[in-house]
């Protein structure tokens, strides 16, 4: 049976260290966090983040806008958070509303405050190794990763998925560990044998339970970033999966996050991290 990956208990550990650095500081990080509509999972995800944001000691600027907000309104107050000199980093949450533009209000947000990682150039600053701000969740991959693997130098990798979000970035992250990575998705040939050659599996295609047990290498560490809900078995009632079919895989891997508790807990931790790490920039002591 495998190890289990803790992703909560690591987020928690990571969050602590934050509100202990940030205590330290002469100016407090802020975070602005936009909200454009009433989607019920983003008002419980923005409420979240917003409350955790306070716990670490941070200043958090809520801007909640109604779902008939414009593209040039939004874009408006973009351009008046790049210069608010108390606000360190940027989250327009996704998604927004269908007669929104989410790509060119992304491009909107000044790199240095793109706390999502989402921006052209910071997608070009973690390809060409330079300094930047890498999207949250494959930012906690890694760290789950490199607490497990302190040397990934050598290992096979295989991302299963090839989203910006996702799948690119942490291929790019793990290129940096010195890992061997293949990028895998929905036209790849034997794509069950191609998961079996993986010394480190990351499941992200969004898919629910489409990775199998008998995919996985003997001793492999899984990393199952997927969030599904499906049918619980009870009208009416739905349970969390993720990408990978749990139950199967824990026999044989090594070690492997579960769904919930794993990879989740840390997009937020690392949301934190990112803004610390980007008002440090921004006064220059980083």
């Amino acid at each position: 049976m495998a190890d289990i990956i803790d992703g909560k208990a690591f987020a928690a550990k990571l969050r602590g260290e934050i509100a202990a650095e940030v205590a330290g500081l002469p100016y407090q990080p802020g975070l602005a966090v936009v909200l454009v509509g009433e989607d019920p999972a983003s008002k419980v995800y923005v409420a979240s983040k917003e409350k955790q944001t306070v716990e670490v000691g941070m200043r958090s600027f809520a801007h909640r806008l109604p779902a008939e907000t414009t593209q040039n309104e939004l874009l408006t107050l973009v351009r008046k958070l790049n210069a608010d000199s108390q606000v360190h980093g940027i989250l327009v949450q996704l998604p927004l509303p269908k007669h929104l533009n989410a790509d060119e209000v992304i491009a909107a947000i000044s790199p240095d405050k793109d706390v999502d990682g989402l921006t052209v150039a910071n997608a070009g600053r973690l390809v060409a190794g330079l300094p930047g701000l890498v999207p949250c969740t494959p930012l906690g991959c890694l760290l789950l990763l490199q607490d497990v693997l302190p040397d990934m130098t050598g290992l096979n990798a295989v991302v299963v998925g090839r989203s910006n979000l996702v799948g690119k970035p942490i291929a790019q992250l793990l290129l940096q560990q010195n890992c061997t990575v293949t990028m895998a998705h929905s036209k790849t040939r034997d794509l069950p044998g191609l998961c079996r050659t993986a010394d480190i599996l990351v499941a992200a295609v969004g898919r629910p339970e489409m990775v199998k047990g008998d995919w996985v290498k003997p001793g492999a560490v899984v990393i199952d970033v997927g969030i599904n809900r499906v049918p619980a078995g009870v009208e009416g009632k739905t349970r969390l999966v993720g990408d990978v079919a749990y139950e199967e895989a824990v026999k044989i891997a090594g070690k492997i996050t579960p769904v919930p508790g794993g990879v989740g807990p840390m997009t937020i931790a690392c949301l934190l991290r990112n803004t610390l790490t980007a008002a440090k920039r921004l006064h220059g002591a980083a």
